[in-house]
């Protein structure tokens, strides 16, 4: 089955007016199946947030998308602009972000957002009057878990647990194949984070969409995701199973983020830390971009950029670890 949204050469690159020219998302290949929930991790400034925005196309400038196909349900959105790509947006994906009060209009109510979504992007021939949005706002927030009476209300009046489930609703609004959580939960406590991925895992079984969740908490994306990108220097240098990632050796950088995570309810835990500190994407990149902070690292790494190349059951982009691969596999002579 071909992949819903499928991304092949995908560079991005902030032109500020004054400043550097910088390369936040370089030579992207990925896949994301129908129904798949992936989740995306690493360092901040890494540009797991702007490969979020590129793949739904909602940059805006001093970043733009240079170069690459984005494919998704079969068409190359890349090149698309102004109706042709709100048809595909209209159906197709949606984005949430890390607070609720980014998605949330301060002076309009609840309800008003539902209207705004349903009369600009519902399809042609619905009569969306107060009614109507009514009704299906509540339905909408009822999937989140939230009652009806929070259509009357202004985003002030919630809590951050609340704007952050009626962003989730108002993503759901037109039914999206796609949805985006660029850090749904980074604002909330551990007891309502906890509370509201529960709501989106729930939600993407139940309503089978593809779920891309951006994040930094390790713990939260392997607990709630099929698989698992990890993101270094605009590049993606791992993807595996999220149950095969406590397991076995990895990229350098994948393992040093793993020392960063431990299991709270363990008797005893061991915190690492990542000595150094990600490169200038300003600056051109030669080889392995994580070499200088590897401890692994041989001189060959230092000059040549390692390709994305099989490994385990997934994709590695490191010389080290794809030699000690191939090296696996070789067939002792005589046998």
């Amino acid at each position: 089955m071909a992949p819903l949204l499928s991304a092949r050469g995908v560079n991005v690159v902030y032109e500020p007016a004054r400043g550097s020219r910088i390369w936040s998302v370089r030579d992207i290949d990925l896949d994301l199946g129908e129904g798949e929930f992936v989740g995306l991790v690493g360092e901040s400034g890494c540009g797991k947030s702007t490969l979020g925005f590129a793949l739904t196309r909602m940059l805006r400038p001093p970043a733009r998308l240079s170069g690459g196909r984005i494919e998704f349900a079969g068409t190359d959105i890349a090149d698309l602009d102004g109706e042709a790509l709100r048809r595909q947006r209209r159906n197709g994906f949606a984005l949430v972000l890390q607070s609720g009060m980014n998605a949330l209009n301060p002076v309009r109510t609840i309800e008003s957002h539902f209207g705004d979504i349903l009369r600009a992007h519902g399809r042609e021939g619905e009569d969306w009057n107060k009614g109507a949005v009514r009704e299906r706002g509540a339905e909408l927030l009822e999937k989140v878990k939230l009652d009806g009476d929070v259509l009357k209300r202004y985003p002030h009046e919630l809590s951050g647990g609340m704007r952050q489930r009626v962003a989730i609703s108002l993503a759901l609004s037109l039914d999206p194949r796609l949805i985006v959580f660029d850090e749904p939960t980074t604002a909330l406590d551990v007891m309502v984070q906890h509370a509201v991925m529960e709501t989106i895992q729930e939600l993407q079984r139940t309503s089978g969409f593809t779920a891309l969740l951006i994040s930094h908490d390790l713990g939260i994306v392997l607990e709630a995701t099929d698989r698992l990108l990890v993101m270094y220097a605009g590049r993606i240098v791992e993807d595996q199973p999220s149950s095969d990632m406590l397991t076995g050796r990895h990229h350098p950088y994948t393992e040093a983020l793993l020392n960063c995570y431990a299991d709270p309810r363990a008797d005893e835990v061991n915190l690492g830390g990542i000595p150094g500190a990600p490169p200038d994407l300003s600056l051109d990149q030669p080889g392995c971009a994580f070499a200088p902070r590897c401890t692994e690292v041989e001189e060959f790494n230092r000059h040549h950029e390692p390709p994305l190349t099989p490994y385990r059951r997934g994709l590695v982009a490191c010389h080290v670890r794809a030699r000690q691969e191939a090296e696996s596999k070789e067939v002792p002579s005589g046998v």
